[in-house]
């Protein structure tokens, strides 16, 4: 997969804040090279946030964020505020934008609060500095701290000094972005770290009306490729196709792994012995919340009529009349539970910053969604005291295979016994 065609999940995102008039736009054209954000002089220019996918060099594949400004007034200001807000849910790396006419104020500090809040890495930078006197530039911070700290707070920055309009500081900001970036740890892995080479997995793909044309759906693209990473060999079959993969192996595959929606089926059909599990569930572990969402399904066994389930996806698709997400799992849960809740259903970048009345989130795989916004969902619940699991250990507990399904985890397997 070429760099261009990395998905936005799988990106840094950077996002640049500040109040209006800052410079946040003409600044990201100055760090991208590009005319990507309109430039002008009348303050609140930027009202919605303005993504961009790119590669910026050394960092690499990016999404590039403008935010519109923090210090917004009147009812559409506040509209446009939480927005900018909203954005910190997805950001990977905050740059902070100084007017350095202007210097640090109450908008700015406030800023600062919400990443170290958020634990968002982040750069102060003093942008104009090329009408500023440079006798007056060491004294535009006003106790020292705002001049660009890491989340942590500990690690006290040189305060950066750039122009947007002559492209002073430029290079050393792109090369500070990606020394703070270079600390973040290196992602998890889906499968590949128990692959062996060699290693044969069965992936069960079903083709149905559900189904991209043309294409494989993300997760499933992600995990054929950290399987060839681990020089495993990944067998693609469909649920109907599955009968036909075991007996044409002359031996047993290392692992089956399944579309959620075949799970039931597919589990009839794979030996004991053979380790099996699903997309979603691998989706759930490379995200950081496999545990989370173990614990979080044992809610489905105590529902009652009218209790309100939050179903919740990542993306943003067309709805099919056996869509999983607001048919499938629905009729599941009423099945198992024999009772009948209230559905809740959010899709895209919508999440609720109020959980009040929600009795459990289902979420999806989250593949179209980095790791930081998940964990702020699942955060975001959990400060709630609400459960949070995904679709994928929610139809593995209702098909009584949970278990089986996570064996492979031994962290998570624990969870169960």
């Amino acid at each position: 997969m070429s760099l261009q065609n990395t998905p936005a999940s799988e990106r840094v995102h950077i996002a640049f804040f500040g109040r209006r008039n800052a410079g946040k736009s003409s600044l990201i054209n100055a760090v991208t090279g590009q005319e990507l954000s309109v430039v002008s002089d009348v303050k609140g220019t930027t009202t919605d946030p303005v993504y961009k996918t790119m590669e910026l060099l050394p960092i690499g594949p990016v999404v590039i964020i403008d935010t519109p400004g923090y210090d917004d007034e009147g009812d559409l200001g506040e509209l446009r505020v939480k927005k900018t807000r909203q954005v910190l849910n997805r950001t990977d790396c905050g740059i902070l934008v100084v007017d350095a006419t202007v210097g640090m104020g109450e908008c700015e500090k406030a800023l600062v609060a919400l990443f170290e809040e958020r634990k968002i890495p982040y750069l102060t930078v003093y942008n104009k500095s090329d009408v500023v006197p440079a006798e007056r530039q060491n004294g535009l911070s006003s106790d020292g701290k705002e001049s660009g700290t890491t989340a942590t707070g500990t690690d006290k920055q040189i305060p950066l000094y750039v122009s947007a309009g002559n492209g002073t500081g430029i290079n050393e900001l792109k090369e500070c972005i990606g020394a703070l970036l270079h600390t973040e740890e290196e992602k998890r892995r889906l499968i590949g770290d128990k692959i062996a080479p060699g290693d044969v997995a069965v992936l069960v793909v079903p083709i149905d009306e559900a189904a991209p044309k043309g294409r494989l759906i993300l997760p499933q693209q992600q995990t054929i490729r950290d399987i060839l990473d681990a020089e495993g060999m990944p067998l693609v079959v469909k649920d109907t196709g599955l009968s036909g993969a075991f007996s044409a192996l002359e031996r047993s595959p290392a692992m089956v792994i399944t579309d959620s929606q075949v799970f039931g089926k597919v589990a009839k059909l794979v030996p004991s012995e053979v380790p099996l599990t699903s997309f979603s569930i691998l989706m759930a572990r490379y995200k950081g919340f496999l545990s989370t969402a173990v614990e979080g399904v044992r809610t489905l066994e105590n529902l009652q009529d009218g209790d309100k389930i939050l179903i919740s996806e990542g993306c943003t698709h067309h709805r099919q009349c056996g869509d999983i997400g607001t048919v499938k799992l629905p009729a599941m849960i009423r099945k198992f539970t024999g009772k009948e809740p209230e559905f809740v259903f959010t899709s895209g970048k919508d999440f609720p910053e109020d959980l009040t009345g929600i009795r459990l989130v289902i979420h999806c795989g989250g593949c179209m969604l980095t790791e930081r916004e998940l964990t702020y969902r699942k955060k975001t619940a959990e400060d709630e005291r609400v459960p949070f699991t995904n679709y994928g250990i929610a139809m593995a507990h209702m098909n009584g295979i949970l278990a089986r399904s996570v064996a492979m985890f031994p962290e998570v397997a624990e969870l169960l016994r």
